[in-house]
């Protein structure tokens, strides 16, 4: 009975841990738009991108600072400072020990202003600003690129799960015409080998719902991957407007959006800034050639605390004033205009001057070949985006013509007129124009999204086909 009351209570005490797993295994439903906020809260790439914009803000404001005076003080005290030495007394040649000690505090302001450095601070701030916008371009370009792989990854997992609800439908119709040969083989309308055959042709179906399920699960862990959630959850997909699609044009004209897509791209732009934020850097380097002229202003003061000095068979204890006095009155300052300028230094500013040139033409290559790129990138993703169409029109009229095919072939194998291997390559034919037509109409969507995203428009969430 003891027994039994420690089972009863070991299973309250375990019954809600073991609610709390089963549900956390609930699969969520998410929608595009609600996959796309979670990876870019969640992607690494961004994160990286906002670190890197918040210091190029640091880095900002320490070009503004150098504008500004530099001030530094310092403050020092003494307690005790002994020093030895001999003296001769007058009249006489004999010389006698002194020890002398002392206590003392000292402070001392100092600010710096520099009027002129060739330049340089000017040029770093130029340069500054430019990286800072660059950085936010930076920043724009990669949530663009997470909102496109992760819009890719989601049509991936739509497409494999309608092809898994073909492959099932093409099973379905497998076993139920298995059942049917076999009840004509029963009656002695169909041979065995026709039986074997229907057998073998479901058991092609059955593996194939398995590799569909297989690819189905790994699209949704790559798309998990790049949300970046508990591998754990178990995710459901929301179809997506079918009413988008259907209002898409093949129609488009290369060179606008070619104009366009240059003006709108985010990372050509963040490009384009850091090459002038290289040119910057040239004209900050080359400044260190000319004078350089500072404004210096100083305050200092000091005080003794105690002065003793003691002689054989005398010891003297001066008295100063009180330490805050003498700090008060014994206030020193000094302005002053200082002018330097390095004649020769080996030859260090010639090889920085050099680098900071070729940093710069490496940053102007870089822009023109990523332009260059972007002309071309535009021109095969339209074309690829026409294509489209094309292949959406053909897949329609083959699936056509293969359930037409299917239907004679499947009446005449009831009657006898055909053979099984006619009747299953008809019906192979319509599962691979079924499956052509789906991949078509996701192909149209993923080029759509691939468009915007090479012009730089964004990712527009309801360019995708759930049904057709």
């Amino acid at each position: 009975m003891v027994k039994k009351y420690v089972f009863f209570a070991l299973l309250l005490l375990f019954l809600p841990v073991v609610t709390v797993h089963a549900e956390s295994q609930q699969s969520k439903t998410l929608s595009l738009t609600e996959c796309i906020d979670i990876a870019l809260r969640n992607a690494s790439s961004v994160k990286k991108a906002e670190n890197a914009r918040h210091l190029s803000g640091v880095d900002l404001l320490r070009s503004y600072g150098n504008f500004l005076p530099k001030l530094t003080s310092s403050a020092s005290y003494m307690p005790s400072s002994v020093s030895r030495s001999y003296a001769v007394a007058s009249g006489t040649t004999d010389a006698y020990k002194i020890r002398s000690e002392t206590a003392s505090v000292d402070l001392s302001l100092t600010a710096s202003l520099n009027l002129f450095n060739g330049l340089s601070d000017y040029a770093a701030l130029q340069a500054a600003l430019d990286r800072k916008k660059a950085a936010g371009f930076t920043l724009q370009r990669a949530r663009e690129t997470i909102a496109y792989d992760v819009t890719q990854h989601y049509y991936q997992a739509l497409l494999d799960r309608e092809l898994l609800d073909i492959a099932r439908e093409n099973l379905k119709t497998a076993r139920d015409l298995l059942t049917l040969t076999d009840r004509q083989f029963s009656i002695g309308l169909k041979s065995i080998t026709d039986l074997y055959q229907q057998q073998a042709e479901a058991s092609n179906g059955n593996l194939g719902v398995i590799n569909a399920e297989n690819q189905l699960r790994r699209s949704k862990l790559e798309l998990v991957r790049r949300l970046r959630i508990d591998p754990a959850t178990e995710i459901a997909l929301e179809p997506v407007d079918t009413a988008a699609i259907a209002m898409l044009s093949p129609e488009l004209d290369i060179v606008a959006l070619s104009a366009s897509g240059l003006q709108r791209r985010a990372d050509l732009e963040a490009q384009r800034l850091e090459r002038d934020a290289a040119r910057q850097d040239v004209r900050q380097v080359a400044g260190t050639r000319l004078p350089r002229l500072d404004l210096g202003f100083s305050v200092s003061s000091g005080a003794i605390d105690s002065y003793k000095t003691a002689i054989p068979g005398q010891s003297i204890d001066y008295a100063y004033p009180p330490v805050g006095r003498q700090l008060e009155n014994g206030i020193d300052h000094a302005i002053s205009l200082n002018l330097s300028w390095t004649l020769f230094d080996g030859f260090t500013t010639r090889y920085n001057v050099e680098t900071a040139k070729v940093a710069s033409r490496n940053r102007q290559l870089d822009y023109e070949e990523l332009k260059d790129g972007i002309e071309i990138d535009l021109k095969q993703v339209a074309g690829d985006y026409r294509a489209a169409f094309s292949r959406i029109e053909s897949a329609r009229e083959s699936l056509k013509a293969s359930e037409s095919a299917a239907q004679g072939i499947m009446r005449k194998y009831d009657l006898g007129a055909s053979s099984f291997v006619e009747l299953s390559s008809a019906r192979a034919a319509l599962f691979n124009a079924r499956s052509t037509l789906t991949q078509a109409f996701y192909n149209l969507a993923l080029q759509k999204a691939l468009l915007d995203y090479t012009s730089g428009v964004g990712i527009t969430n309801g360019n995708a086909s759930s049904s057709h």
